[in-house]
């Protein structure tokens, strides 16, 4: 009986812990820690706890973009979340993983020719002009700031000798940290009638957690509002002001890339920090990109009980 009893515990013990373990949900370890260059075990794909993208709905709130994203970068918490996964046109917000790739294939010093295609790809420029010689540094204030094609172009010629080889690369990347939903064509984010080029909020979000964590030049870059490159032997002078919305109206805005074509409308990716609370937003497709994203900021700083104090200006 004494022997039966012990089996039959044992039984209870074995069971009862596979149901615990099945029903606990955390995310899974694996041993990949450099690719976000942060020790211990990491598996790049569930970086969102749970491996969901399942949020507490807000009684009353709602955006009207086509899909939106805000989640906690340190924990990977989702505080909001509308069709996060749909496979969309994202524009110019394209630029921050031109920008991850440039930082992890060069150096801040390289120095690149600026070629007649990139002089003339048009839409958003810096205007460079063909026969320029400017380093990757000076660049990415060009690609970031007023989200020139034209040094877009130029840092993927540069890079990788061609734009083609370059988007190689950038899919590569994309590989790599295990999203699955996003398809680059180009460096711009131009339209591409002939190759769509989409990603999604939730890839954005991986993306540009892992650029900003990784590479901190990307954070004095994109918090700066103006810059000014002066001339020298290579390339004339640049005045360069930051387009990201928010970036001088609401407190605690960091950067980080704004875009807009007719195809993807207004998108825009958002690094914040109030109180110590940082909040990572991702807003694609909407008519309204700084009021949405105004109103998302808030709603997250308040889901931790920060209140943001900002004046009623027109943002």
């Amino acid at each position: 009986m004494g022997r039966l009893l012990s089996v039959f515990f044992s039984i209870l013990v074995i069971s009862g812990g596979f149901f615990f373990f099945r029903n606990y949900e955390t995310p899974l370890l694996s041993p990949i820690p450099k690719i976000f260059g942060i020790s211990g075990s990491y598996v790049v794909n569930n970086w969102f706890p749970r491996n969901s993208l399942s949020v507490r709905k807000a009684s009353n709130f709602s955006l009207f973009a086509r899909s939106a994203l805000l989640v906690d970068p340190d924990s990977g918490e989702v505080i909001y979340q509308k069709d996060a996964k749909a496979r969309l046109p994202v524009a110019s917000v394209v630029k921050i993983m031109t920008a991850l790739v440039a930082l992890e294939r060069g150096q801040l010093s390289d120095v690149y020719t600026v070629s007649e295609k990139a002089s003339k790809v048009g839409e958003n420029s810096m205007s460079l002009t063909a026969g320029e010689k400017l380093t990757l540094e000076e660049l990415l204030y060009g690609l970031m700031l007023v989200s020139g094609n034209d040094a877009a172009v130029t840092i993927a010629e540069g890079v990788a000798q061609s734009e083609e080889k370059f988007v190689e690369l950038m899919n590569e990347q994309a590989k790599r940290l295990g999203i699955g939903d996003t398809k680059f064509v180009n460096a711009s984010g131009l339209d591409d009638d002939n190759k769509p080029q989409y990603s999604t909020a939730y890839d954005m979000a991986v993306i540009t957690r892992f650029l900003w964590e990784n590479y901190p030049v990307i954070r004095m870059i994109t918090s700066t509002y103006h810059k000014y490159i002066e001339a020298n032997s290579t390339h004339k002078a640049f005045d360069l002001y930051n387009d990201t919305n928010l970036l001088t109206t609401y407190p605690g805005v960091r950067g980080i890339k704004p875009g807009f074509t007719w195809e993807a409308g207004l998108c825009l990716v958002t690094y914040a920090e109030n109180n110590g609370k940082r909040l990572l937003a991702v807003i694609l497709g909407s008519d309204d990109r700084r009021g949405e994203m105004k109103e998302l900021l808030d709603y997250g700083f308040g889901y931790y009980g920060i209140k943001v104090n900002h004046p009623a200006l027109d943002l």
